[in-house]
């Protein structure tokens, strides 16, 4: 058992694809890897830009997983559960390696839920982090989408009055890639939410709108499931490339642009998709108590200790001047100076 983070949440992003790590040792909670995880609730308050810290996501962990793997469990900000995040897990990885919890390895594995997933550090800092994340399928069954079973490749879909080519895959998740539309923020906004909750997808979807550059590069604009509009994603870079390579318009590997920057996606015979980018620390600190009562959150004995100032710490605070007490000092200096009588002048 690892000691706890010695804060509530660590905040990194991949591209401006923000995530809070939270600990599960800081909380009095039960969290497991498949059985009882954040509630609904508590995530979306946490992750509100104006009522919570702000993130695209939570990440919960290191939990407890075979041989030892630390394990995560990744929410989106509507309170969802997600089964895989490209970003998420590199986040984790890089979480994992900050606080020395990888055995001095810079290749190691975390788990979840579904799985084993393997992950590397790529420069000394941590600030280039790749993430296996597996094998990709166009079928129907996997991603899954409704109808008859069927390759999801060049398909029509009717999205309010307008009739979109499509490839669907799945890569852990699913994804609906739109081939035919200039991709912008704007185009993403618009359709992404009808067809993140088209019928078609029993299980919604994630979207993007991809536009091939050359060979070896593409451009996707995002709307990512129970998160929406979104500046990177690394699972939706996976899809897009697959989707470029099995169209024939692309080769592996393949950089996908996207308005938070670029990262890339490689293909490994036998291991399946790699992908590969910057991870930046951005901050870390305490919920306030308020706003542990109302994520219904409870910090662990050992988590409320360490967030406890030290005894000597508390005797120096009591030491310390209270703000302003040096002025008012002064003031009363000056204002004894002002009323202290004159000694008379010596007679010569």
């Amino acid at each position: 058992m690892t000691s706890p983070l010695p804060y509530d949440y660590a905040k990194y992003h991949g591209l401006g694809n923000d995530y809070l790590v939270l600990d599960p040792a800081r909380f009095t909670a039960r969290f497991s890897l498949t059985g009882a995880g954040l509630a609904g609730e508590a995530v979306r308050l946490i992750c509100d830009r104006h009522r919570g810290v702000g993130a695209d996501g939570i990440l919960l962990g290191p939990l407890p997983a075979r041989n030892g793997t630390p394990g995560v469990r990744i929410f989106n900000p509507d309170g969802s559960e997600a089964e895989k995040s490209g970003n998420g897990l590199r986040i984790f990885a890089r979480c994992l390696w900050d606080r020395k919890l990888t055995g001095g390895k810079s290749s190691f594995y975390s788990a979840l839920p579904g799985g084993q997933v393997s992950a590397e550090i790529k420069d000394y800092r941590g600030r280039l982090v790749s993430v296996g994340v597996g094998r990709y399928s166009f079928h129907s069954s996997d991603i899954p989408v409704a109808g008859e079973a069927r390759e999801m490749i060049n398909e029509t879909l009717q999205v309010g009055a307008e009739r979109l080519t499509v490839c669907c895959v799945s890569v852990g998740n699913p994804h609906c890639v739109v081939v035919d539309r200039n991709p912008s923020p704007e185009i993403a906004r618009r359709l992404g939410p009808m067809i993140e909750r088209h019928p078609w997808f029993p299980k919604r979807t994630n979207v993007q709108f991809m536009r091939v550059r050359d060979r070896r590069s593409i451009e996707i604009e995002i709307w990512e499931r129970g998160a929406g509009y979104t500046l990177a994603s690394g699972t939706s870079s996976c899809a897009a490339a697959a989707v470029a390579v099995r169209l024939g318009l692309c080769e592996w590997p393949v950089a996908v642009q996207m308005p938070g920057g670029t990262m890339t996606v490689a293909y490994l015979p036998g291991t399946g998709l790699e992908l590969t980018g910057p991870v930046a620390a951005v901050s870390s600190g305490d919920f306030a108590p308020e706003l542990l009562t109302a994520a219904g959150l409870t910090r662990s004995e050992a988590a409320a200790v360490r967030a406890a100032p030290s005894r000597p710490a508390a005797r120096a605070a009591k030491r310390m001047p209270k703000p302003g007490a040096a002025s008012r000092a002064r003031r009363k200096i000056a204002a004894k100076r002002r009323t202290k009588p004159k000694r008379p002048a010596r007679k010569r």
